[in-house]
């Protein structure tokens, strides 16, 4: 895979740091993407999303979830298991886990829920009404407009 230097990118822009900082995380990630544990990624609304991941094995409270700076990241432990069982096969990783999400401006975690070995995320866009459009009115100025002169064909 061929590297970008994106650094020329930084000088000749301003305010578009997140965009460059994306650009560059995308262009340098390992090609052994992480795949445990699986998720789903819905739209449930034209603002809101929810992020389903498969954590079969774990409880409420070996889950966290947590929000960091337009950053989504749940993680899990599991507790040292002391009982004596002697498993002749074992495929239902119970491994701890950090997976990130990456959010965009004003999306913020409405919910979480933990029900039959699914992690359930909802997320919504909330613009401030700040940031909103608004429209702007326009008001006259009470100039009277100058008297139209009517123009005479010239031959």
């Amino acid at each position: 895979m061929r590297n970008f230097d994106l650094t020329p990118l930084y000088r000749a822009t301003v305010g578009f740091d997140q965009i460059a900082d994306l650009m560059d995380r995308v262009s340098t990630t390992d090609q052994t993407r992480q795949s445990y544990p699986p998720y789903n990624i819905e739209k449930t609304a034209d603002d809101a999303w929810r992020v389903s991941i498969a954590v079969a094995g774990f409880s409420s409270e070996e889950l966290t979830v947590e929000l960091r700076a337009n950053e989504l990241v749940v993680t899990a432990k599991k507790e040292a298991d002391d009982s004596e069982v002697k498993y002749l096969h074992r495929g239902i990783a119970t491994r701890a886990f950090e997976r990130r999400f990456q959010l965009a401006e004003h999306v913020h975690v409405t919910a979480a829920n933990h029900e039959n070995g699914m992690l359930s995320i909802d997320l919504k866009r909330e613009v401030p009404e700040a940031l909103k459009p608004r429209r702007i009115e326009i008001a006259s100025s009470g100039v009277k407009e100058s008297p139209k002169i009517e123009a005479k064909p010239v031959n």
